[in-house]
């Protein structure tokens, strides 16, 4: 799912690239990519919320 959302997901893409810039191993910022993936998740499952990718923006 992660590799998906590197893809697919601008959030997750900018983290991965922005780590991968720094000089991070790629399975770090895979790691990194995976873990803000899991964050999204539980945000949404504990607030019964869709996902809105420009929350923190609007914030």
């Amino acid at each position: 799912a992660a590799v998906t959302a590197i893809r697919y997901n601008p959030h997750v893409k900018d983290l991965y690239e922005r780590l991968l810039a720094r000089g991070k191993p790629k399975m770090v910022a895979l790691g990194a990519a995976m873990r803000k993936l899991a964050h999204i998740c539980f945000g949404v499952f504990k607030n019964r919320r869709p996902y809105q990718p420009d929350y923190a923006s609007a914030a």
